[in-house]
């Protein structure tokens, strides 16, 4: 097993992760990702007993307790490049050991399930819901950088969704990842689900134009007809499709839990959002409390 060099697996003097600034003590076995970093102590205020603090740039952890379970939260910042980052430090965190930078025999499984915010892009999903994705759409390009078979269920999807959406393929080159069916069963019961879309932007790649023109808002329209197996597109966030990617190359669960507080087709944005984050929040802790 070949060591890895300085430039591929980056830590600091005093032995951390580079971007995350954890030493491999400081991570929990579930993990549970906020894109704000101001929305870690919404969530660790709620555990039993919290152990560490720690901020590096914009990635904010804490560590604590959820009953018998050791957690940690953290803060990653917007969009699928932060995710890129978080997902391939949380899993070195655990699977390489850093005194002879080589990956560790043992293979150690984490838990993680992201607490976000989304846009539902259907009439039927109103603000203040709560989605469970079931699987991540790709509209940012993150994963086609790494190596993979796709299995059956990918390929079929993308076929027909060149099929029937050709334009799309002008703009990206989209990928399809499944969620965790564990977290999902356990986890997503009592929340309506669907395949998330993530976009590699908030404005042009969602369909919001306000100064530039953009291209997407027909394309959009179609995604929102779109239909395979039984499965359609439920909303447009910036990292579930990278979670769900990344995790299962590395051999992780991965859930994605989105708070609804803003509706596409509607017009419509939550007169509370923050209620309705706070509740998902509790909801999800509960869930993972239990499993």
């Amino acid at each position: 097993m070949s060591r890895l060099k300085e430039s591929e697996l980056i830590l600091t003097d005093d032995g951390r992760i580079y971007h995350l600034g954890l030493h491999p003590e400081d991570l929990g076995d579930y993990i549970i990702t906020v894109g704000d970093p101001k929305r870690v102590e919404k969530v660790s205020r709620h555990f039993d007993k919290i152990e560490l603090k720690n901020q590096k740039r914009e990635f904010v952890t804490h560590t604590g307790m959820l009953g018998k379970k050791r957690l940690s939260v953290i803060g990653t910042g917007i969009g699928p490049d932060n995710i890129d980052i978080m997902i391939n430090e949380i899993d070195a965190l655990k699977n390489i050991d850093f005194e002879t930078r080589k990956i560790k025999k043992e293979f150690q499984k984490l838990h993680i399930i992201r607490m976000g915010t989304s846009g539902s892009v259907r009439k039927e999903i109103p603000v203040d819901s709560i989605v469970g994705a079931t699987h991540g759409l790709g509209l940012d390009g993150l994963l086609n950088f790494y190596s993979y078979k796709k299995n059956g269920f990918q390929k079929r999807f993308e076929v027909h969704l060149k099929e029937e959406i050709p334009d799309l393929y002008q703009i990206c080159i989209p990928y399809i990842f499944e969620g965790s069916d564990y977290l999902v069963n356990n986890i997503c019961n009592e929340f309506k689900t669907g395949i998330t879309m993530t976009a590699g932007g908030f404005y042009g790649p969602q369909g919001r134009q306000l100064r530039i023109e953009q291209k997407t808002r027909v394309i959009i329209d179609e995604l929102v007809r779109f239909e395979f197996e039984k499965l359609v597109f439920t909303n447009f966030e910036m990292e579930t499709s990278a979670i769900y990617g990344l995790s299962k190359l590395l051999g992780h669960e991965a859930l994605s839990v989105n708070a609804i507080i803003a509706n596409r087709q509607n017009m419509t944005f939550s007169k509370d959002p923050y209620a309705t984050i706070d509740r998902m929040i509790i909801k999800t802790l509960e869930k993972i409390d239990a499993l």
